[in-house]
């Protein structure tokens, strides 16, 4: 695991809760982030002020157990779903302060999803479903076709182009979900359990290649995840623990 060290001068009151500035590199922003969700006549709190930042190109991975809002927070972060408070900043650009057409153009744009159950389309071939972020955003453009074929070279598929997904592994499956979340060069990867179907070997060579596309072409990469190996892949590990994030260390 790469250490990026702590400075002690990010550490700063704010209306009156510790949150933490923002370094010169940051590129993802949490501040105070909080989230209910209405169950019947109960009021379920699952972020109570979560706050941290993201450095540029950094991977970072959030352990908590079920149900601790690891997802929820995934889906804050890219727009999918809206915060009751907080603000959630890219750069300069508040995600929060965003209208909803605004936020999904900005996701479309922006973030490549990878999900625990692969979410690839059944009638699509892989090719088709490598290259689906290409069609959303208008016509692919050669250069696209191309990042396309290189990723899909990349996590040996590009043979298995034409297949359709229930003839593949759930390993393979994987790994055309992680071609998908790259082929629109999107800056943030968001990864939600995505070894929690596969098998430990299997899970590893995801991860393995996970690790190293991201890596290689600079991406942010924020892993939801409850296994600890998993997680050493990372830069640095969150733990989400009653709605508020806190960083440990794994051993």
């Amino acid at each position: 695991m790469r250490r990026y060290n702590a400075v002690s001068s990010c550490l700063v009151y704010k209306r009156g809760f510790l949150d933490i500035a923002p370094a010169p590199d940051t590129y993802i922003r949490l501040f105070q982030l909080c989230k209910h969700y209405q169950e019947g006549e109960i009021s379920r709190l699952v972020l109570q002020n979560a706050s941290a930042q993201i450095r540029c190109g950094e991977f970072v991975a959030i352990l908590g157990k079920s149900g601790s809002g690891k997802s929820t927070l995934l889906n804050l972060i890219s727009g999918i779903d809206q915060v009751d408070s907080g603000e959630i900043w890219f750069d300069d650009q508040n995600l929060t302060a965003m209208s909803d057409y605004r936020r999904t153009i900005f996701r479309r744009m922006n973030t490549g999803f990878i999900f625990q159950f692969f979410n690839l389309i059944p009638t699509l071939t892989v090719w088709e479903n490598t290259i689906l972020p290409l069609e959303l955003r208008g016509k692919p453009d050669r250069q696209g076709l191309e990042r396309a074929e290189s990723l899909l070279a990349e996590v040996g598929l590009i043979s298995r182009r034409n297949t359709f997904p229930d003839r593949l592994s759930g390993g393979e499956q994987q790994r055309v979900a992680l071609a998908r979340a790259l082929v629109h060069n999107p800056q943030l990867v968001l990864a939600d359990e995505p070894t929690g179907n596969l098998d430990e070997e299997t899970g590893k060579q995801v991860l393995d290649l996970l690790d190293r596309l991201t890596r290689q072409s600079g991406k942010n990469l924020i892993m939801v995840t409850h296994s600890n190996e998993a997680a050493k892949y990372s830069d640095r590990v969150l733990l989400l623990r009653d709605g508020k994030l806190e960083p440990i260390e794994i051993l």
